[in-house]
């Protein structure tokens, strides 16, 4: 049975296109997700850190937590072959409803976004969350983890933070103004570093800790990151976005190889790890 789809109702001034979020996460291409694995495998080891059982998780955008838990695993368009997915008739899928599945079922697949979880208060014991960057409503999403987690559940993200692309994002500006004379929306809003304690904090989460790292990540020239972006999933959502102009890419690409240092340019990514736990 194909895995529950929660409508699709864009709300006002809503940042995202929902629709378009779904259908790139879709298309993610095996060898071009590879920082998305990183961090998955980081947060994995995270939670196989805390040392306690847990008997309900909820997969957030695909982290691959494995365990003995039974796991729903919840995505904007799930990449799990829809026969191999186990699901219900509607949306309003619950944490109860997974724990009363007979003990053969390990997993329930289940299609939303992270800022309309299906899932009932006080009911899982672990929500590992990626993704989070494409949240429409991000401290909407954070509350309803927090509200998802039992006393004592423990909640882990990774979200890219605001010095992301930071080169890339730099070269598109100056190319559009300096070709256009304006600039279009291209680049998502990401997370302030400084602004993720609070976050947490707002949500209700106990103990909430924000992590920050920085990798750096070495390309030949602009159309290899643009592949790699495509390819894992992570082109442009935003309503309201325009088509990339050919004169401007030449343009923004030219930039972007003036950066190259021994033939190649550097490409920064920060990734803040949110921990916190339900109150």
């Amino acid at each position: 049975m194909p895995p529950p789809r929660l409508p699709l109702s864009p709300a006002p001034g809503e940042p995202f296109d929902r629709g378009a979020r779904r259908r790139q996460v879709a298309r993610v291409q095996p060898g071009f997700d590879f920082l998305s694995r990183a961090l998955a495998a980081d947060l994995s080891a995270r939670v196989a850190a805390a040392d306690r059982r847990f008997d309900v998780a909820v997969d957030l955008g695909g982290t691959g937590i494995t365990g003995d838990a039974l796991t729903i695993r919840i995505d904007a368009a799930m990449r799990t072959p829809a026969d191999r997915a186990t699901g219900t008739s509607s949306g309003n899928t619950t944490a109860a409803d997974a724990r009363a599945a007979p003990p053969r079922v390990k997993s329930i697949d289940i299609v939303a976004d992270a800022d309309r979880l299906p899932i009932a208060d006080a009911s899982v014991d672990l929500i590992a969350a990626f993704g989070l960057h494409a949240a429409g409503d991000l401290p909407g999403a954070l509350i309803l983890a927090r509200r998802s987690l039992r006393p004592g559940g423990l909640f882990v993200a990774a979200v890219v933070g605001g010095a992301t692309l930071a080169e890339v994002r730099a070269d598109f500006l100056a190319a559009e103004v300096a070709v256009t004379g304006r600039a279009a929306p291209r680049v998502l809003p990401m997370v302030d570093p400084t602004a993720a304690p609070g976050l947490l904090q707002r949500a209700g989460f106990v103990d909430p800790v924000a992590e920050v790292d920085t990798l750096i990540i070495r390309y030949d020239d602009l159309a290899s990151v643009l592949r790699d972006l495509r390819g894992a999933g992570e082109g442009n959502i935003l309503h309201g976005r325009e088509p990339l102009r050919r004169d401007v890419l030449a343009d923004a690409a030219a930039r972007f190889a003036a950066r190259a240092i021994d033939g190649r340019i550097a490409v920064t990514v920060q990734v803040i790890t949110l921990t916190g736990r339900g109150r």
